[in-house]
């Protein structure tokens, strides 16, 4: 079976997030000074193809572990649906 994850890795809450600061700064300029506290990550869609939902999930959040987020710097979350 395929499935199919969708993740978001953004930067803990507890670090700096220059690009969200960037993006935070600029909106006044553009109109948007209600709009503060921007945090700025990444957002990653991928297709698993394994036999159930669980093994998908499992291969997911390896991937997320190894090679999609840094622990330290970083946390993830995502959904695994059936493509």
């Amino acid at each position: 079976m395929k499935f199919k994850a969708e993740i978001d890795v953004m930067p803990l809450e507890a670090l700096l997030d220059p690009q969200g600061k960037a993006v935070t700064n600029s909106m006044p300029t553009i109109g948007l000074p209600e709009i503060t506290g921007v945090r700025v990550g990444r957002h990653v869609r991928l297709f698993v193809d394994a036999p159930s939902k669980d093994v998908a999930t499992e291969k997911v959040e390896l991937a997320c572990k190894k090679l999609l987020s840094n622990q330290i710097m970083e946390s993830y979350s995502y959904t695994v649906e059936e493509a």
